[in-house]
C-alpha cells in the first residue's frame, strides 16, 4: 500500500465506519497519546523499564496507530503525505549530504 492509498483508505473508512473525523485538535491529542503508548513499549523493550503483568507489547500495533492518526490529520488538513515526504527527502539529502558520513559518533560501531 502506498502512502496515497493509505490516505484514501483511511478517508473511506472514516466516511463509512467512523461517522466523521475528530476535530484536528482532538486528533493531535490522540496522536500524542498514541506516541506515548509507542514510547512506553520502546522504553520497556529497549530501555531500562520492564513490562507490567498483562501490559500490551505489540510495537507494530502502536506504530500503526500513530500512522493512522497521522493519516487522519493529513487528510483533514489537505496535506499530501507522499509529496511532503518527497520534499523532506530532498531537504534532508541536500542538508545532510555529508553531515552523517562525517560524524565520528556514528562511526563508533566499526563502520569506519
Amino acid at each position: 500500500m502506498t502512502i496515497d492509498e493509505a490516505q484514501k483508505t483511511v478517508d473511506q473508512w472514516i466516511k463509512t465506519h467512523g461517522v466523521r473525523y475528530f476535530s484536528e485538535l482532538t486528533n493531535l491529542a490522540v496522536l500524542t497519546e498514541e506516541v506515548g503508548e509507542l514510547a512506553r513499549i520502546m522504553a520497556r523493550t529497549y530501555g531500562d523499564q520492564s513490562f507490567k503483568a498483562g501490559e500490551k507489547e505489540d510495537l507494530g500495533d502502536e506504530m500503526a496507530d500513530v500512522l493512522w492518526v497521522l493519516l487522519c490529520l493529513a487528510n483533514q488538513t489537505g496535506v499530501d503525505l507522499t509529496e511532503a515526504l518527497k520534499k523532506t527527502w530532498r531537504k534532508k539529502t541536500k542538508r545532510d549530504k555529508e553531515r552523517h558520513i562525517n560524524n565520528p559518533k556514528l562511526k563508533q560501531d566499526g563502520n569506519e
